[in-house]
C-alpha cells in the first residue's frame, strides 16, 4: 500500500453485500487499489474488512462521488486466494468478528481504511422451541443445496450444534433469503442472536418457506 497503515487500521472492501460472521465470501479482485491490498493482507495473514455500500459501486468508476458505506461490518478471512491470471485475483474468505468504524481515511489511489473497535461475538444460545421449524427448514435446503453441488464452497453440512444455535441459523438465512440490503444489514447489527431469529423467523412465516 502507499500509505503505512497503523496496529489499529483495517483496510476496507466496500461491497453491495452484506457479509455475516463464519459466511462464505467468494471475490475477483481486479482494481489496482485492492490487488495490493489482498496481497499484503494474506502475506500477513491479516483480514480486510467488509463494509455494505449505502450509496455508489463496488468498481470504482470516473466522475462518480464516493462511495459511503455503512459503520458497521465484518472481518473478512482470506482462506484461499489465487492469482495465475495477470491482474486478476480471485479470494475465498470468511466471514469472522463484526466491528464499528471509528475513523476512516480514504488514501490517494482510492483504499479506504479505517480505525475500528470490535464488537463481541454472538453468544451461543440454544434454538428455542418455537423457532425449531427455521433450523428444520434450513437443514433442508442446506441439503439440497448441497445434493445439487456437493463441491462448491457454500454446500455447508451442517453440525447438530450449528442448527441449534439462534446465531449461527439466523445468519445462514440471512445470507439465503432475497430480502433487501438494508434489512440484512440490520439483522447482522443485532446483537441478540435470539431476537434476530424471531425476525428471520417472520420473514419465513410471511413467505412460507418454514411451514
Amino acid at each position: 500500500m502507499t500509505s503505512p497503515l497503523s496496529l489499529s487500521s483495517l483496510p476496507l472492501f466496500p461491497l453491495g453485500s452484506v457479509l455475516f460472521p463464519e459466511g462464505l465470501l467468494a471475490l475477483r479482485v481486479f482494481e489496482v487499489r485492492y490487488l495490493d491490498m489482498v496481497r499484503k493482507c494474506h502475506q500477513m495473514e491479516a483480514p480486510f474488512g467488509v463494509v455494505a455500500l449505502t450509496q455508489g459501486h463496488e468498481v470504482r468508476q470516473a466522475g462518480a462521488p464516493e462511495e459511503q458505506f455503512n459503520e458497521i461490518g465484518t472481518l473478512a478471512v482470506i482462506e484461499q486466494l489465487d492469482h495465475s491470471q495477470p491482474g486478476l485475483i480471485t479470494l475465498q474468505c470468511r466471514g469472522s468478528q463484526r466491528f464499528r468504524i471509528t475513523q476512516r481515511s480514504h488514501l490517494v489511489h482510492g483504499l479506504w481504511i479505517a480505525d475500528v473497535d470490535h464488537l463481541d461475538p454472538d453468544l451461543p444460545v440454544p434454538v428455542p422451541e418455537d423457532l425449531k421449524k427455521a433450523s428444520q427448514a434450513l437443514a433442508k435446503v442446506l441439503n439440497t443445496l448441497q445434493q445439487r453441488d456437493p463441491d462448491s464452497p457454500s454446500a455447508l453440512v451442517p453440525t447438530a450444534a450449528q442448527l441449534d444455535d439462534c446465531g449461527w441459523v439466523a445468519n445462514r438465512w440471512c445470507e439465503l433469503l432475497p430480502v433487501p440490503l438494508e434489512l440484512k444489514q440490520r439483522l447482522m447489527e443485532l446483537d441478540n442472536p435470539v431476537v434476530r431469529l424471531e425476525l428471520v423467523g417472520d420473514v419465513l412465516d410471511r413467505t412460507g418457506i418454514a411451514q
